[in-house]
């Protein structure tokens, strides 16, 4: 049995915080602001691993409210989603995710993204994509307020053939 899921996630912008986006550090001199380390990219992913077995969002399992996820890597946090899909017994199929940013450019930085969202999920960086788009200065994320990102992911129960 085959189940698909899709994530959506939401940072504006802040100056003095790192840009983190697939766990990639990226050289610009703004931020996301958030809780964690505000992983716009990650955080779809996850929310896709999790909405497709109906296990809720990354805030039921990692509160903004909890000290313990203040800053937090949130590959690791993948990491840990990852181990939730594979307790239910179901293996990663293949995650499809989209940044939406005006600024910057991201391109010479998806392979590296790729690599550490399929190192997360231990499946080959082949069944992982990233892209980005702009919205051509439309948009919150075109007048450079934030960045976002949409991820779909499609897992298998290991018990099927």
């Amino acid at each position: 049995m085959f189940r698909i899921g899709h994530g959506y996630d939401v940072h504006r912008f802040a100056r003095g915080r790192k840009l983190i986006l697939g766990g990639v550090e990226i050289d610009f001199e703004l931020g996301l602001l958030g809780h964690s380390d505000a992983d716009v990219l990650t955080h779809a992913v996850c929310d896709a691993l999790l909405g497709a077995l109906s296990l809720g969002d990354i805030g039921k399992h990692f509160p903004d409210t909890d000290p313990e996820y203040k800053n937090a890597d949130s590959i690791e946090l993948l990491k840990k989603c990852f181990s939730l899909i594979e307790e239910k017994g179901y293996i990663i199929s293949n995650i499809d995710a989209t940044v939406i940013a005006q600024k910057p450019k991201i391109s010479s930085y998806t392979y590296k993204m790729r690599q550490n969202i399929a190192a997360a999920c231990r499946i080959d960086p082949d069944r992982v994509s990233v892209k980005a788009t702009t919205e051509e200065g439309l948009g919150f994320t075109g007048s450079l307020e934030g960045i976002s990102a949409h991820a779909v992911a499609l897992l298998k129960n290991k018990m099927v053939g």
